[in-house]
């Protein structure tokens, strides 16, 4: 029976994988943000572990890619920062290693992959009824991580995976309602809810309260990133 499920994170993608005909990654802020800005011009986004940059750099260089800096660096270069690729070109091939959204993505196995966030909501969640037919979807928010390495639930992704869900309009399990019930009740208090967030104000201070701008912009992009060979393309 068609329906929806909602589980967090690396637990959650291992619980969901084997269950689902397709698997919604949601970190809004900011993987699948970058993910869907890039790709809805053209470029190709492989995802990578964040962690090992020479090793991010042996797999760039195997698949021709440009590999993506550090979002602190400065001269205008591709980052992890969804404001550094709006001028990103068509036919781009970028490796971009990001700590949750990319670890999630690669652990997916053999279930077919969407990068969701905000700005195309709608269309991921077309794509992916499309995709699982009659079958069952999971959608994984994908949260931060403590210093300890542990989960921390990040509200911008479950607001994010709330307005998959509400596009979906399936029958949900309880965990992807309370999701899509979040951001029903959010409503026009979503911005700030965000804006005010731990990973929001973390932007903020540092700088990027453009990229919290871009990921808070909703249903703005027709683009449903699909992990085709590695790397994510226009579905």
């Amino acid at each position: 029976m068609a329906s929806v499920l909602s589980e967090w994170g690396m637990a959650g993608v291992e619980a969901l994988r084997a269950r689902v005909e397709v698997l919604v990654i949601v970190d809004v802020l900011s993987f699948s943000t970058a993910v869907d800005v890039a790709v809805s011009k053209g470029a190709i986004v492989y995802p990578f572990p964040y962690g090992d940059r020479d090793a991010a750099q042996i797999a760039a260089d195997r698949v021709g890619a440009e590999l993506a800096h550090p979002r602190r660096a400065t001269g205008g270069q591709f980052s992890l920062s969804p404001a550094s690729l709006l001028s990103i070109a068509g036919g781009t091939k970028l490796m971009l290693p990001s700590p949750n959204g990319s670890r999630l993505s690669v652990a997916c196995g053999t279930t077919p992959v969407l990068a969701g966030c905000l700005r195309n909501a709608a269309a991921v969640a077309k794509a992916a009824r499309t995709i699982a037919r009659d079958g069952v979807i999971g959608v994984v928010p994908a949260g931060e991580r403590w210093p300890d390495g542990s989960l921390r639930p990040a509200i911008e992704d479950l607001l994010g995976a709330g307005a998959i869900i509400d596009e979906i309009a399936l029958p949900c399990s309880p965990e992807a309602q309370i999701a899509r019930d979040s951001y029903r009740s959010a409503g026009q208090d979503l911005h700030r809810l965000v804006r005010a967030s731990v990973s929001g104000c973390e932007l903020t201070e540092a700088g990027y309260s453009g990229d919290v701008e871009l990921a808070l912009e909703q249903n703005i992009s027709l683009c449903a990133p699909m992990l085709v060979g590695a790397a994510y393309r226009a579905a």
